[in-house]
């Protein structure tokens, strides 16, 4: 099985979920949505001739390391060299420094795709695209003309370096030293680990992002700085790092996930980006795109999954269908099978048009709605990357059921979607700190207001399905308005347990929350896919794609989305554990 890129509904999902014709309006570009799709069609193609037939290959080979030294898989350099000749390393990168300057929606598409078909491939150009919206948005001008056009033409690549042995999730720990040199410049010592693609044979030169802290600085975050540490130095020369190892992992075996020791030879050479002190402001830059991406991965690996799944089991045969004539059947006929592979095609579609949302409201605060598109932006943020990837990991083990057997060995490459899609859940701030962040940071935004507005937008969905009468949405409108309901309230008691200072009745909801949040906006995505289908019927299109956006719609509803009222059981009562000893664990 090949990946094969899902133009129809990625294109349907971005004009009539998350408004790709207005989005390109705003944008001033002179793009029509046909050119739009011509580009996504384009990206579809290099991801499914180019990256898709290194997958598997790439995962068996893995990355040899050896001498300080990082083998990508046969294919990868040349592949990495037709990318970045095609453009799609600087799909969002402004013009003046040789990017492209398309909207965040038209860079989701290509990042959905570049990850379904290829995750490990993926991963670097990702991280790249965060150095550069980090770059752009705070280094200097002189580092600017020193660095970035080469990171945007794919010349040089950039990595985040952030995590230390001693402090994983928590950035105040981290004990990476700055020290300035008198010329502008700073010595970095210090070592960090996993970091993707933190060395590589794809390029001669690696711009590190590395987090250190200058010696008076104030403790815990708020004395953590930012700085560009390059490989090699403008004058060619080799910088003072190195890669140290490379780990050895459960899956995205031919990205190379590195140890970094910065300065064994005195200090490694880098410059500041932004202010003294302020670093983590800037990474965040850095960070928020890396977690939608990090959702669109998910979309990715789950669509990839779901493919295969659908694949083998229109051909695997197997068993009597009920009332079949013919003694042996596909295993698709089956009702169960039939439920697995809905949930999964559901749950994918459910999760590419809440990350589509999310890009469109990135677009929206460039242009008039500003503040408010920017406030809708960082609500959906960490409900986009943490409901993307939990999904994905439970479409991938759907997709292994479906192949039964043949699923948990390597042969058929259902196992390589589960153990890939592990870590989208972990990196980039774990799913719990997603939680916690929408909680306590999101929800709180303009008093409310902000999660209060979204709310009512998906409110309006559900009234429009009520309107449509379509007899093909069952009873998704009922479904969709009682999910609403769970969400409002579960809000409410949130909201109230913060404003009276109350975060431990809050915390230990956070995740049923965004989980809560993630099932009902992904419902409200549907709905809003199935309205278009509906009206296009009405106009008199025949496609049958149409019937099935809203036969998909009507499952989600009706067979998924119930889940929302146990979920807000579990934010209103179960947090009662927190205070309880008798819960406490035994010391």
């Amino acid at each position: 099985m090949t990946y094969r890129a899902p133009f129809e509904e990625m294109a349907f999902a971005l004009r009539h979920v998350a408004g790709l014709d207005a989005v390109l309006t705003q944008s001033g570009t002179d793009l029509a949505p046909e050119d739009a799709v011509a580009i996504l069609e384009e990206a579809g193609r290099f991801a499914g001739n180019v990256l898709a037939p290194l997958n598997r290959a790439g995962d068996r080979h893995g990355t040899p390391f050896a001498e300080g030294r990082v083998t990508t898989p046969p294919g990868w350099r040349e592949a990495y060299r037709a990318f970045v000749a095609g453009g799609w390393n600087g799909v969002r990168a402004a013009p003046e420094h040789g990017g492209q300057g398309l909207p965040h929606l038209i860079a989701a598409a290509c990042t959905e795709l570049w990850n379904g078909a290829n995750l490990a491939f993926g991963i670097g150009p990702l991280l790249t695209a965060g150095g550069i919206e980090a770059l752009a948005a705070h280094g200097s001008d002189a580092l600017k003309a020193g660095y970035l056009e080469k990171i945007v033409s794919g010349e040089w690549t950039a990595t985040m370096n952030l995590t230390e042995p001693q402090a994983g999730s928590d950035l105040s720990g981290l004990r990476t030293r700055a020290e300035p040199n008198g010329d502008g410049s700073y010595k970095i010592t210090g070592s960090k680990i996993y970091i993707s693609y933190g060395e590589h044979d794809l390029t001669d030169n690696i711009c590190h992002l590395v987090l250190a802290r200058l010696r008076d600085a104030p403790a815990g975050t708020r004395g953590i700085s930012l700085f560009l540490v390059p490989k090699r130095l403008p004058d060619g020369s080799r910088n003072d790092l190195r890669c140290s190892g490379v780990e050895h992992k459960l899956g995205i075996h031919a990205s190379p996930t590195c140890s970094m020791a910065f300065g064994d030879g005195g200090g490694a050479i880098g410059w500041l980006i932004g202010e003294e002190n302020r670093g983590l402001a800037c990474m965040f830059t850095m960070m928020n795109a890396a977690r939608l991406n990090v959702g669109l991965q998910g979309v990715g690996v789950a669509e990839a999954a779901t493919q295969k799944a659908l694949d083998y089991a229109r051909e695997r045969r197997q068993g009597r269908a009920p009332g079949a004539a013919v003694p042996v059947s596909a295993i698709a006929a089956h009702a169960d099978v039939q439920r697995m592979l809905l949930t999964m095609k559901a749950y994918t579609a459910a999760a590419r048009g809440l990350c589509y949302l999310t890009a469109q409201a990135l677009d929206a605060a460039d242009g008039p709605e500003g503040r408010a598109a920017h406030d809708r932006a960082s609500l959906l943020t960490p409900v986009a990357k943490a409901f993307a990837t939990d999904i994905a990991n439970e479409v991938a083990a759907l997709g292994l059921q479906v192949h039964g057997g043949m699923g948990f060995v390597e042969e058929t490459g259902a196992a390589q979607f589960l153990r890939d899609a592990r870590i989208l859940a972990i990196y980039e701030g774990t799913n719990g700190i997603q939680a916690i962040d929408l909680v306590t940071r999101k929800l709180p935004l303009n008093g409310g207001a902000t999660v209060g507005a979204q709310i009512a937008a998906i409110r309006r969905v559900a009234e429009g399905l009520l309107k449509d009468g379509q007899p093909g949405f069952g009873h998704a409108a009922a479904r969709l308005r009682e999910g609403i309901s769970s969400l409002d309230r579960a809000t409410g008691f949130l909201l109230k347990a913060l404003g009276s200072n109350r975060p431990q009745d809050a915390l230990p909801g956070a995740t049923p929350y965004l989980r809560l949040f993630g099932l009902v906006q992904g419902a409200a995505c549907l709905a809003q896919a199935g309205l278009a289908s509906s009206a296009a019927m009405r106009a008199g299109e025949t496609d049958p794609a149409h019937a099935a956006r809203i036969a998909l719609a009507r499952f989600f509803a009706e067979n998924l989305l119930p889940a929302t009222s146990g979920l807000e059981q579990a934010i209103l009562t179960g947090g009662s554990f927190a205070d309880d000893p008798a819960f406490a664990l035994a010391g």
